[in-house]
């Protein structure tokens, strides 16, 4: 018999969401572990909140908010919430019921100070690896490398320090304008025989950002560096950072982030694979002191000590230890397993969308990065501990 739609509507529903969602669903194993991690957080939320005035958020709910646009490759906070207020799986995740409105997007732009004041994003991301570290499901040796992050802002935003704005002065009041009075929004800048160097220009819409180009032969971009440390068994990523473009910032980042490992574990690495990025006789030293073995790769020979000054010749011999390495089957291994934290940048810029920043101050990339890492975790760990 042919059914036919009733035009007249229910007075009361009764949806049981648990019930919608299928028992085998990829989000069940990631959503207890989530609950169960944010739970051992409340006095931290507790600690960063007021005792009086208007409810807010729960922050419990805004960080499964960023975990879902990680896990779902939402392009924007407001997306987002379009989601929540449509998708019952979303609903389900959050814990919100059917009924309940979802909450402004300007929910994220107004906590995000009181997530950074109380290093929120951050304490999460380590109760994650803390899991981790739990189920034995760290190597002892480790990975490091860094990878681009584009900046929010725009190359017509980049000024001169302190002077006036380039290209062709505008016209009359709001721009320039064409024949018929048409002024533009976004009009065009003709930078054609402009020298721009971040020693003398900023960006007035990101004044973190500077401007970089990966190598010879590739544009040159707004950008922010970002750091991570992963571990080799695994491709976990252990550890992560967003600094400065510059040439030095790899490797002072590389001993941050064995420090910061180092203290949350209370274990040393045993070695630590490097591409020729960070190929420096200080960074190889400074990893020596600190009892890890640096499996580096070198961008030229070493050379001979004789013709090393003395104030080098520490870093000069440190070289050659790395050089004296790259026969031993371990440096081997370390630098294909140095492979698989690309794949976590991989996931990171593709699937939780972090190649370009969607916000502007770096201490804001860092807290996506924080939060993008620690699912990038959780997914790898529903994997591990499901075939365990």
């Amino acid at each position: 018999m042919r059914g036919r739609h009733d035009p007249q509507p229910c007075l009361f529903y009764a949806i049981d969401v648990e019930a919608r969602i299928r028992p085998d669903h990829p989000l069940r194993p990631i959503k207890a572990a989530v609950d169960r991690i944010l739970a051992g957080l409340s006095d931290r939320f507790d600690a960063a909140y007021s005792d009086t005035g208007r409810p807010g958020v729960p922050p419990e709910r805004l960080f499964k908010a960023l975990l879902l646009m990680a896990l779902y490759s939402v392009r924007s906070e407001r997306q987002l919430v379009e989601r929540i207020d449509t998708d019952l799986l979303f609903r389900w995740f959050l814990d919100m019921s059917p009924e309940e409105p979802a909450f402004d997007a300007t929910a994220f732009t107004h906590n995000r100070p009181r997530l950074d004041a109380h290093g929120l994003t951050a304490a999460f991301f380590e109760a994650v690896l803390r899991e981790a570290l739990a189920a034995g499901l760290c190597s002892e040796h480790f990975s490091v490398d860094g990878t681009l992050i584009e900046s929010y802002a725009s190359l017509k935003s980049v000024q001169p320090i302190g002077g006036a704005a380039t290209g062709d002065p505008p016209t009359g009041p709001g721009g320039r304008s064409d024949g018929n009075g048409f002024k533009p929004r976004n009009p065009d800048v003709d930078f054609h025989g402009q020298k721009r160097t971040n020693a003398t220009h900023r960006s007035r819409t990101d004044p973190e950002a500077r401007l970089y180009r990966k190598s010879v032969g590739h544009e040159t971009k707004l950008r922010h560096l970002g750091h991570a440390l992963s571990e080799n068994r695994h491709g976990l990523i252990v550890g992560v950072a967003v600094t400065e473009a510059n040439g030095t910032a790899e490797r002072t980042a590389a001993v941050d982030l064995i420090d910061g490992f180092r203290e949350l574990a209370g274990w040393d690495p045993v070695t630590v694979g490097l591409d020729k990025g960070y190929d420096s006789g200080d960074l190889f030293l400074a990893m020596e002191t600190r009892g890890v073995e640096p499996h580096g790769a070198l961008t030229k020979p070493p050379k001979p000590m004789a013709a090393a000054k003395a104030k080098e010749a520490e870093q000069v011999a440190a070289r050659h230890r790395v050089a004296a390495r790259r026969p031993a089957d371990g440096y081997r291994l370390s630098q294909r397993c140095r492979k698989k934290l690309e794949e976590g940048f991989g996931w990171l810029k593709g699937i939780a969308g972090l190649a370009r920043s969607r916000v502007v101050g770096r201490w804001k990339i860092r807290q996506l990065w924080e939060v993008g890492a620690a699912a990038y975790n959780l997914l790898r760990m529903r994997t591990l501990l499901a075939a365990a």
